[in-house]
């Protein structure tokens, strides 16, 4: 993984995750609480998802093959489009479970003091590790919003550990409220609504993860800016006169495909199309670094071609808007 702020986050992510699940494990079979037993399940689930993104991240570093000539880029995509199947399936769906099973049959909870305290420690350590995230993303963010970033963020690693550890904060303050409640009323059955709170808010986090994710394992292009900096670096030579029309497409979070039909001049030689094309792709490369791929077609531009606009078989699914037109 070339970003070694997603990766320096994981890790934090991954070592506060183990320790917390120890913790709450322990406290639910002291007290006997749905809420911690929910919360353990939850940072299992998200260790095993840190792991995840871990090994994609490792598997995505392959050399191109010749079956898959552009490289393994996109598997940091499947490995965390996997995390929100397995937030659902084994944080959600486990704790709508256990928080149903706990509203039907509630009992008094047991030592309560170390299902709080180790509820307390969690929200420690979960800070911790959301506060390295935060650091991390920052440079990367920009001047984005945290919405922006997360939504159109290339790069699935660093997105991913925010919304967990943001989920895992406030599951915590969610369980720390069941188990408040429980012990201040006497009555179990807040526990078990504790429980309830905690799978329906992993179940909105994977949602959103699967929807982000789902729209880089599709192909997402570059950025507007990225575009406009490809196309502003293709027309600095004297021969490339413009870009008739260009896609981009992700080959990875730092892999860029780049394929465009550019117009030269009616009168230049073979020769001095191909030094322009050389160069033209040279200086993409250096505005761009992550534009790995790149092909470029010459042709003559043409008045009364471009009025016609984008044809839409040249395109599947129909004529490609602009990344900015959304």
């Amino acid at each position: 993984m070339s970003a070694s702020g997603g990766t320096k986050a994981i890790v934090a992510a991954l070592l506060a995750n183990l320790s917390i699940a120890v913790a709450k494990f322990v406290a639910f079979l002291f007290s006997g609480s749905s809420s911690m037993l929910a919360e353990s399940v939850h940072s299992v689930a998200d260790s095993g998802n840190q792991g995840l993104l871990l090994l994609g991240g490792k598997r995505a570093q392959r050399e191109a093959t010749p079956q898959h000539p552009f490289g393994f880029g996109r598997e940091r995509y499947v490995y965390a489009f996997l995390v929100s199947i397995v937030l659902f399936s084994v944080g959600g769906m486990f704790a709508l479970y256990e928080g149903y099973e706990k509203i039907k049959h509630p009992h008094e909870l047991e030592h309560w003091y170390w299902p709080v305290g180790v509820l307390v420690f969690a929200i420690i350590a979960e800070g911790f590790s959301f506060r390295t995230a935060i650091k991390e993303s920052n440079p990367q963010r920009g001047q984005k919003s945290w919405k922006e970033f997360i939504r159109h963020a290339k790069a699935p690693e660093l997105p991913v550990v925010l919304l967990e550890d943001f989920g895992a904060l406030v599951g915590l303050v969610l369980a720390l409220g069941g188990v408040g409640l429980a012990l201040l009323t006497g009555d179990g059955v807040w526990d078990g609504v504790g429980t309830l709170c905690i799978g329906i808010l992993l179940i909105l986090i994977a949602l959103v993860l699967a929807v982000e994710t789902k729209s880089l394992l599709l192909g997402e292009a570059a950025g507007a800016e990225v575009v406009r900096q490809i196309e502003a670096a293709a027309v600095a030579g004297d021969t490339v006169t413009g870009i008739i029309h260009m896609r981009t497409l992700h080959l990875g979070p730092e892999e860029l495909l780049v394929a465009a039909k550019i117009a030269v001049r009616h009168d230049g030689t073979a020769t001095e199309i191909a030094s322009a094309i050389d160069a033209a792709e040279s200086r993409i490369r250096d505005a761009v670094p992550i534009a790995r791929v790149i092909y470029l077609e010459p042709d003559i531009y043409s008045e009364s071609e471009a009025a016609k606009g984008p044809d839409p078989e040249a395109t599947p699914g129909g004529p490609a808007t602009p990344p900015d037109a959304h």
